[in-house]
């Protein structure tokens, strides 16, 4: 049995979340942890926006 790699973009499902987890990162981290944070979520925003799209075109195909 495997295990699979955590990824905290797959947890920034909303504005709210992602906001506190930037305050977070900015009250409690160092340079490379923002960094790593900004980057995290754009990854999730971009997730989302994934998700929107297939959303709306399988809407538009049935």
């Amino acid at each position: 049995m495997g295990t699979s790699k955590f990824d905290i973009a797959d947890y920034l499902e909303s504005s709210e979340m992602i906001a506190e987890y930037l305050n977070t990162a900015l009250e409690e981290g160092n340079d490379t942890e923002i960094v790593r944070a900004i980057g995290n979520v754009a990854k999730a925003i971009g997730m989302i926006k994934m998700e929107i799209a297939d959303t709306v075109i399988s809407e538009s195909s049935t």
